[in-house]
């Protein structure tokens, strides 16, 4: 009986969030504080929490941008540095077979960032351009995905990924400082990839023991933390301006 009732809850748990060993650790021996099955427990969780969040993570802005049928305040060179670094992360992740909870939220966040800028072209009456843009961006995905790209070019992108993150968000503080507000930026977005790359810090180490992933994930902490910074204190201009 104990075994047919355990059977539901280890395939729920086994392979998504625990290796069977793990699971055999835990709740079979009840050995509850075995470290290094609880990290991985609180990695996946981790992992699967971010991947889920981030269908949502961006949607805010999104919708803030149609709201206002106005792209004010965001800056074009910067969102397609984020995107730049965001396909670096997935195409990096997919070609070296890490599991899904370590990267998957960098695929949404692709989905919702393209839209992003297909958005801002189109408020800036530049729609065609908006459209060309999607074009182009599909078929060098493509291109990067395909076995023609060799994985010295995948890790070269994703080296670049730090590079590019840091540039796109210095070039959206500096729009910000520019303008003295932080125009259409929306507040839920930014707190949300603030905590997600904290998060990404630990994940990464854990599940895929990539120094490049995770310095990369380090590095857009510390550029989210600026922009969180720069929301909170031109907070009470960004109402006035409203």
């Amino acid at each position: 009986m104990a075994a047919e009732a355990d059977g539901p809850f280890k395939r729920v748990l086994v392979p998504i969030l625990l290796p069977e060993k793990c699971y055999d650790q835990i709740f079979v021996q009840w050995d509850l504080l075995h470290v290094p099955c609880l990290k991985i427990l609180l990695s996946k969780g981790l992992g699967l929490g971010i991947v889920a969040g981030s269908l949502l993570v961006k949607l805010p802005q999104v919708f803030k941008i149609l709201g206002a049928k106005s792209a004010e305040g965001l800056s074009l060179q910067s969102v397609m540095l984020e995107l730049m670094a965001l396909t670096g992360t997935m195409v990096y992740s997919i070609i070296n077979n890490f599991p899904f909870s370590s990267w998957g939220e960098a695929l949404f966040l692709v989905l919702q960032t393209v839209t992003i800028c297909f958005l801002v072209l189109h408020y800036r009456g530049q729609t065609v351009k908006g459209v060309a843009f999607l074009a182009c961006y599909a078929l060098v995905l493509l291109l990067l995905l395909s076995p023609l790209t060799p994985l010295t070019v995948v890790t070269l992108l994703q080296a670049s990924s730090v590079p590019a993150v840091v540039a796109g968000k210095l070039v959206q503080a500096a729009t910000n400082y520019q303008n003295g507000h932080t125009g259409q930026l929306s507040a839920i977005t930014v707190f949300l990839l603030f905590g997600g790359s904290l998060a990404r810090i630990f994940t990464s180490i854990q599940e895929t023991g990539d120094p490049l992933m995770a310095g990369t994930f380090v590095v857009s902490s510390l550029c989210n933390g600026l922009i969180t910074a720069q929301l909170l204190f031109y907070w009470n201009a960004k109402e006035k301006k409203q």
